[in-house]
Order: C-alpha cells, then sequence, then structure tokens
C-alpha cells in the first residue's frame, strides 16, 4: 500500500533498472580492470586457470544480469509502463550496489581480490568504494523523487 499523493513504481521497472545497473557495472569492471589493465580477476587467490575461470563465470553473470534487465524493460515498454526517472534511478543503484558490494565485500572481507596490487590500496580503495557510494546515494535519490505523481512518465 502507497501513501497518499504517491505513485507506486512498477516492479518490472525497478527490476530492469536494477539489473542493468548491475550487469553494466559488472561488465565495465570485467573489461577495464580484469582484460585491458589486467589489475585483477575476480578470484586472485588460485591464480592461473582457476582465476580465469572466475573471470568466466563474472562475465556470465553480469551478460546473465543485463540481458534478463533488458528483456524486462522491453516489456515494461511495450506495456507503456515506463517512468525514466524512475529506471534511472534504479540503474544507478544497481551499478552503485554491485560497485559498493564489490569494494566493501569481495575486497575487504572476503578478500577474493583486491583493486590492484604491489600499491598502496587506500587511495584505490577510497575511489572504488566512494564511486560505488556516490553511484548507489544517486540511484536512491533518483527513485526517492521518482515516487511523487508527477515526477516522470
Amino acid at each position: 500500500m502507497t501513501a497518499p499523493g504517491r505513485t507506486r513504481p512498477d516492479r518490472r521497472l525497478l527490476l530492469s533498472g536494477l539489473l542493468l545497473g548491475v550487469g553494466a557495472m559488472g561488465a565495465i569492471d570485467e573489461i577495464v580492470f580484469h582484460q585491458l589493465l589486467h589489475w585483477h580477476h575476480f578470484y586472485d587467490r588460485a591464480g592461473g586457470d582457476a582465476a580465469l575461470v572466475s573471470d568466466g563465470l563474472l562475465h556470465a553473470f553480469t551478460w546473465s544480469a543485463t540481458v534478463a534487465g533488458l528483456a524486462l524493460l522491453a516489456d515494461v515498454r511495450r506495456r507503456s509502463a515506463f517512468a525514466s526517472r524512475t529506471w534511472w534511478g534504479a540503474v544507478l543503484t544497481g551499478a552503485g550496489a554491485f560497485q559498493t558490494f564489490d569494494g566493501v565485500v569481495d575486497h575487504k572481507v572476503l578478500r577474493v581480490h583486491q583493486v590492484r596490487y604491489g600499491v598502496d590500496l587506500l587511495g584505490y580503495d577510497v575511489a572504488w568504494i566512494g564511486a560505488g557510494v556516490v553511484l548507489l546515494a544517486a540511484g536512491l535519490l533518483l527513485l526517492a523523487r521518482s515516487r511523487t505523481p508527477t515526477a516522470d512518465r
């Protein structure tokens, strides 16, 4: 139930944006930091083939999230339920959630990999996690602003 004067966003619209945000941020991480810069793999503790397999599994996950998000977006558009501010808020929230989770849980708690090796990590960690928090906050702010009846459509 929603409060008076508020609209309830379509769950498919939110899920579409969240999945696309997670998939896009994961793909950017994988392409830029795993493949182009060779800074880390998803699972660096084993090295060699296991590290490459872990990157392949991450790629399969991010690609699946992206495809699912786009399929849901097509359904939302077909039903004329697209709301741009809500969708972009969900995209930014998904991207920020992925980045923040990766920086805090994967890098610091589980230590499956670091942003980069052989350097002082503080600046990298602040930039990595900070970027995720900024994206997450921007997405949540857009989602909050999209809850008013005239916010978008």
